[in-house]
């Protein structure tokens, strides 16, 4: 990394920083409604090596791009102005500014391991590893948590996306061995206390001109290795794009179903509520009542599987991840062929359970299969994909990895 940089730069940089992909275990959907995830941090990471600048230019280079130096003026960032993957970088440059913070320019050189547009957060990470560097060169007092939500404004406001906070949260504030049970719903700094079981809170959202807000989320012990299991993820090589407009509608059908049942958010309805808020929506047009039925069920999964995990046993995370995977397959149709017959031919052949992870559109499915029938599962997704006519996924065998970091 600090050779390429100075081959593409003429000196050497300040330092390399790393910010990780995403697998979501469970809690799909539920980031913008306010309410439960539950994803790990991949040891496949963006990096970025970097240096500060004092003229106000921010120059931009990716070892996956055109082999072309993006050349911006930080002064003059604004939403839409950059339309390239450098949209991602450039808005969290914009996202710090906004925020009041005193930053000047950088030279930065991107590389990554992550699949980009399999649903593992690419874009999240490499929003991180821009943040968690800019952090360090401009000595800013930012908790991984701000930086999270930092990159989410770059992504909802820059690039417009309108996704919910989890994939930052988990490329900032994973830990190695663990998943983070995260609660999106903000809460007041000044006090309260979050409505489901969290045991650590987070400052947030800070900044010299807006209230700070609190996320509140603990660490959860995910080694399944030491259970004799393991995580595969199957990326089925579908590519997915969440700024086509498809994942907005979603999040539009769930905010309008809240408007209708007279919640802040469905995160606020109860799973005894649900038959009644359903027959609310019948009398309503658009297919509403199956994203709530989805986000509502979701919810339900996430604590449950956070209770299993509690107790060790992994094992019995299977069954969630099937149950998770039908309902974002019947009620928010967000799966597609590949990743159904991945999901299904992974089951069938010994996983525990199997579901699509991320927006959703493509992307990947994730496994959990006893170690010993791991090839076997592998190849038998091979061979249906195969079968199929579709070209052959990619899998590999994942562990919960470290968040945004300094490696040198």
């Amino acid at each position: 990394m600090r050779d390429e940089f100075e081959r593409i730069f003429g000196a050497a940089p300040s330092g390399v920083w790393a910010a990780p992909g995403r697998v979501n275990l469970i809690g799909e959907h539920t980031d913008y409604n306010e309410g439960f995830v539950l994803p790990i941090a991949l040891p496949q990471a963006v990096r970025v090596a970097a240096a500060p600048r004092s003229d106000g230019r921010l120059r931009l280079y990716s070892a996956q791009g055109d082999d072309v130096v993006t050349d911006l003026l930080v002064d003059r960032l604004a939403p839409g102005a950059v339309t390239s993957w450098a949209g991602y970088p450039a808005g969290v440059v914009w996202a710090l500014r906004e925020a009041g913070h005193r930053i000047g320019g950088a030279d930065l050189y991107f590389d990554s391991d992550v699949p980009t547009g399999a649903g593992l957060s690419s874009s999240a990470a490499l929003e991180c590893a821009v943040a968690v560097a800019f952090r360090d060169l401009y000595q800013l007092e930012l908790t991984s948590a701000e930086l999270a939500l930092l990159a989410q404004r770059a992504e909802n406001d820059f690039a417009g996306v309108p996704c919910g906070v989890m994939d930052q949260m988990a490329s900032s504030s994973c830990v190695e061995g663990a998943a983070l049970f995260l609660d999106t719903r903000p809460q007041p700094s000044a006090g309260g206390t979050p409505t489901q079981p969290s045991d650590r809170g987070t400052s947030a959202g800070g900044t010299p001109t807006q209230p700070a807000t609190v996320l509140n989320y603990r660490q959860v012990p995910f080694r399944p290795a030491e259970q004799g299991l393991a995580l595969l993820v199957i990326d089925t090589r579908v590519k997915h794009d969440l700024g086509d407009g498809a994942y907005a509608t979603l999040r539009a059908g769930c905010e309008r179903a809240a408007e209708l049942l007279g919640l802040a958010a469905l995160r606020d309805l109860s799973a005894e509520a649900l038959p009644a808020a359903l027959a609310v929506l019948d009398g309503h047009p658009g297919e509403l009542g199956p994203l709530v039925r989805h986000v509502v069920t979701e919810d339900e999964r996430v604590v449950r599987a956070v209770e299993l995990l509690d107790k060790g046993d992994f094992a019995a995370l299977g069954p969630i991840l099937t149950a998770g995977h039908a309902s974002l397959r019947d009620d928010f149709k967000v799966s597609c062929a590949e990743t159904d017959l991945a999901a299904d031919t992974a089951v069938a052949a010994g996983a525990l359970g199997a579901r699509m992870t991320g927006g959703g559109f493509g992307g990947s499915v994730i496994a959990l299969v006893p170690q010993e029938l791991a090839t076997a599962v592998e190849e038998a997704v091979e061979a249906a994909f195969l079968a199929a006519g579709w070209a052959a996924p990619k899998v590999f065998a994942t562990v919960a990895a470290a968040g945004a970091r300094r490696l040198d």
